[in-house]
């Protein structure tokens, strides 16, 4: 069997997609007009940026004047966070979970030095946040509750809804870091009592650097810096237009075929999570049933999950060990460490996401490739138990 190069890192970034790049280019080259200025070349662009605000706030179930558009997840995340914090008149009390991206944990650890209370959940084995310990982390103070709808890492979708319904309930705000979730699974903001929510494009085949905050009509935010009044003043500087132009046919694009899609994801998942269960000492990370659809993520007892994604990328397939932002990273997964994996499976992690080009024989390959290849690196290794 050749070499041939496979992709299975989708969650870190998607390529972008033929008809996204098409509907990108004219605000690449030919209008090119700010959409701040009231000249036709600027009203062009600006209408540009309507209809990508009204795809996106379709696609959530929103209005568009609660779609703000951003750098990305991280910059959307950081406004959802702090721009709440600041309009506390005294420093009280929010809840995130120990599994968040390092974007809203790095951001709640600032407002902790700040003088804010932080607590940040535990979670269960499967990496799910449990009702039930955030109704006994609530105080009179608790004004912010920030839960992720899915794990970057392991895929593990939590309780939005409910944590939503419970929010709304004791008149708290919720906000969800959806970087990992829209385009992948349904999520609807008014069903869902979501009241801030963060997404980026690149991670459902449209372009890198822009994302959007969605923010319920009558949440208060304060920006993180000034200057014009673009985005309503919540995010000034002149719109990426050609990015936000990609986003919004993107997302459109990713709801439109997201039954078919998730269908035939799920079927490779599981179809990649047996055939690496079956080569024995290997451990599956994240909620069994209750995962992102292309989301697979293993631990093998014995190896370490950075010779694991050296040896496949020398077959021509991207994997991953986790989060793309962590890669650089000697320490492993907190996301694994919370779920209470020890030490030396954690080490032993690989992720593989699945986007809308993988098929049948890349799972039929990687599969194929992983057989000797773990064999090997387990020979190699001086943990692994050796018959005399």
């Amino acid at each position: 069997m050749s070499k041939r190069p496979i992709y299975m890192d989708h969650a870190a970034t998607s390529p972008l997609r033929e008809e996204v790049l098409e509907a990108m280019l004219p605000y690449l080259q030919d209008k090119y007009g700010n959409p701040s200025s009231l000249h036709s070349p600027g009203r062009e662009a600006r209408e540009a940026v309507n209809e990508a605000r009204e795809k996106t706030a379709r696609a959530l179930g929103a209005d568009p004047k609660e779609i703000f558009f951003t750098s990305g997840g991280t910059e959307a995340n950081n406004i959802a966070i702090k721009g709440t914090a600041r309009r506390q008149k005294k420093k009280g009390h929010l809840i995130t979970s120990s599994i968040e991206h390092h974007a809203v944990l790095d951001v709640c650890k600032e407002l902790a030095a700040e003088g804010f209370q932080v607590t940040f959940l535990p979670v269960d084995r499967y990496g799910m946040v449990s009702l039930e310990t955030i109704k006994r982390a609530l105080t009179p103070d608790t004004f912010l509750i920030s839960i992720m709808t899915a794990n970057n890492e392991v895929g593990t979708i939590e309780p939005v809804a409910e944590i939503g319904a419970l929010a709304r309930e004791r008149g708290i705000l919720f906000h969800t870091d959806a970087v990992q979730a829209v385009g992948q699974i349904p999520i609807n903001v008014r069903e869902m009592n979501i009241d801030l929510l963060s997404l980026s494009a690149h991670k459902f085949n449209g372009p890198k650097g822009v994302g959007a905050l969605y923010a319920r009509r009558g949440v208060s935010l304060e920006p993180l810096y000034r200057g014009g009044g673009q985005e309503r003043k919540l995010r000034p500087g002149t719109e990426n237009v050609a990015g936000i132009v990609g986003l919004g046919r993107a997302l459109e694009l990713a709801v439109e075929e997201m039954p078919e899609k998730s269908r035939r994801q799920q079927e490779l998942r599981d179809r990649l999570i047996e055939g690496l269960l079956g080569m024995g000492d290997v451990v599956l990370n994240g909620h069994p049933s209750a995962r992102l659809p292309g989301n697979v993520n293993v631990s093998f007892n014995y190896i370490e999950g950075e010779a694991l994604l050296l040896g496949l990328d020398l077959e021509g397939i991207a994997a991953s060990s986790g989060s793309a932002c962590t890669s650089g990273s000697l320490e492993p997964s907190h996301v694994l460490r919370a779920m209470g994996l020890e030490e030396q499976l954690a080490r032993g992690s690989l992720r593989l996401t699945l986007g809308r080009g993988n098929s049948d024989a890349d799972v039929d390959y990687l599969l194929a490739v992983m057989g000797p290849l773990v064999e090997r690196l387990r020979r190699m290794s001086a943990l692994y138990p050796r018959q005399n």
